[in-house]
């Protein structure tokens, strides 16, 4: 008899890429899998590549820390989502329920624990998040990815199992990144990564510093959706992308040092794929903090160099990229080193004993 699987999560890549990243492992191991989204939301386009995951979209609305009118018209919003994934559930009558968390899970984990549907779900960062945190009371596992975290969740549901990575990107073809954005083979890259929304300010700073870095470098910028400064369309040695599918496992094997932020997901990437590394967190007041505790915790274990945003100049980022490419050895020895944990074995040991 066929299982059945629910994935949900979204807002951001990094709560969609792990679901992605389990697919191929769910179909082998015989799940019908169905996918629970926002109506317009990232994850709607990135399952769009898996048209034969049915996809359903439902309303959604953001838990906010601080004041904002749409405090007042969200909560609706999650209503209305709820009674939408209640209806679907029903529907679809699914063995169990994966989450990725972002804000679109939230109504979802919880209409699945309503209809005792069991629910497994996934915390990137090294601090729950809220929407993670309003679904661990009904979870029945809760997987992390940082040893610190074990101490925050009950204990009889935490699980450090790691992040769930994609195993194409290990498959790049470097000759192949190097013709789309036309580099040559003379000089290092650097890939800028800016999060799948974009980062402004790493944005800004990277542009200002090419003059200098494209004496030494190549560089590819992902630069976020509506982020491409066409005035820098034509610079030599400089390709921007909004944003990257089937080519960024090729740009990864091109790069020999990686700038990026330090979510989750993301730097869990680098680490897999041994990749030199200059984190640039996100600020506490742009976010929870998260991101700082994430870069802390690579920047101790030798995989990455850290610069705070605040301090974050051009000067200072040509000057840190330059000591990143020639002492980069040491920081692929130990990733090298690390206990890198089989993430989706583990996780789909816990799918397959919560569908028993």
């Amino acid at each position: 008899m066929s299982k059945k699987i629910i994935l949900t999560g979204g807002g951001t890549a990094g709560h969609v890429t792990p679901n992605i990243a389990l697919i191929p492992h769910l179909r082998k191991a015989g799940y019908e899998i169905v996918y629970i989204g926002s109506y317009e939301g990232i994850e709607k386009k990135l399952i769009s590549d898996f048209p034969e995951i049915p996809y359903y979209g439902i309303a959604t609305g953001k838990f906010r820390r601080y004041l904002d009118l749409k405090n007042l018209t969200d909560p609706f919003r999650v209503i209305k989502g709820y009674a939408e994934a209640k209806k679907i559930l029903k529907r679809e009558k699914p063995d169990v329920l994966f989450s990725k968390g972002g804000f679109v899970s939230v109504p979802v984990v919880r209409a699945a624990a309503a209809l005792h549907i069991p629910c497994i779900i996934h915390e990137s960062d090294m601090t729950p998040g809220l929407a993670n945190k309003l679904c661990i009371p009904i979870a029945k596992k809760v997987c992390c990815n940082f040893p610190e975290t074990l101490k925050m969740l009950p204990e009889d549901k935490a699980v450090l199992t790691g992040s769930p990575i994609r195993e194409e990107l290990s498959s790049g073809n470097r000759i192949a990144a190097l013709e789309l954005c036309k580099f040559t083979t003379s000089k290092p890259v650097i890939m800028v990564i800016g999060g799948s929304l974009g980062a402004a300010s790493v944005n800004q700073i990277v542009r200002k510093s090419l003059d200098q870095l494209l004496i030494d470098f190549q560089v590819v910028h992902i630069c976020g959706k509506g982020k491409v400064d066409d005035q820098l369309l034509n610079v030599s040695g400089y390709k921007q992308f909004e944003y990257l599918k089937a080519e960024l496992k090729d740009m990864f094997a091109m790069a020999d040092v990686i700038i990026s932020r330090a979510g989750a997901n993301a730097i869990c990437e680098l680490l897999a794929l041994k990749k030199p590394n200059l984190l640039v967190p996100l600020p506490a007041g742009s976010s929870r903090g998260d991101q700082i505790l994430n870069a802390a915790s690579f920047e101790s274990q030798g995989f990455s160099m850290v610069v705070k945003e605040e301090d974050l100049t051009p000067e200072l980022l040509v000057e840190k990229v330059q000591e990143l490419y020639f002492t980069r050895q040491i920081y692929i020895d130990a990733m090298n080193a690390s206990m890198q944990m089989s993430s989706i074995s583990s996780i789909m040991k816990l799918i397959g004993e919560a569908v028993l």
